[in-house]
């Protein structure tokens, strides 16, 4: 086996790992807050900016309508954010957090804080691996010419 082939010199496999092994630090820790990873991060978005649109949040967390809608739908049920229809144009949604909504940000900010006391890695090498995920997600994004390609 040619050297570069093997498991271990994989980006895409160190990448895959990587990502597995943030979700599964935060499982139990939001579990306690009855949120998944997928909702934390949307949370997060309403955070940062509340009342995206539904597209918007989307497009931002990398999700399609038919991962995000049903997410959005317990969110709503668990009574942490709102779905508003914008009065002019129907079709356009908006996501708004609860007063619930805003008061889990805390609990939230205490588990981001515990998590990353355990992470063995100085804030200069989080914010370089930050950076070159950002940059590699960029890059190997599909583009309409090669979307449809085989690999």
């Amino acid at each position: 086996m040619q050297e570069d082939q093997r498991l271990d010199r994989q980006v895409c496999f160190a990448l895959y790992a990587a990502a597995r092994t943030a979700t599964a630090a935060y499982r139990d820790a939001l579990a306690e807050l009855g949120l998944t990873y997928t909702q934390y991060v949307t949370l997060l978005a309403l955070w940062e900016r509340d009342g995206r649109t539904v597209s918007e949040l989307g497009t931002l967390l990398h999700l399609d309508s038919g991962t995000l809608s049903p997410l959005l739908k317990r969110l709503a049920a668990h009574g942490v954010v709102e779905r508003r229809r914008d009065e002019t144009d129907e079709r356009r949604v908006s996501i708004h957090l609860t007063e619930a909504g805003h008061a889990m940000r805390e609990q939230v900010e205490a588990i981001q804080r515990r998590l990353r006391e355990h992470v063995d890695m100085t804030d200069e090498e989080l914010a370089t691996l930050r950076e070159l995920a950002h940059r590699f997600t960029g890059a190997a994004a599909p583009t309409p010419t090669t979307q449809g390609a085989s690999q």
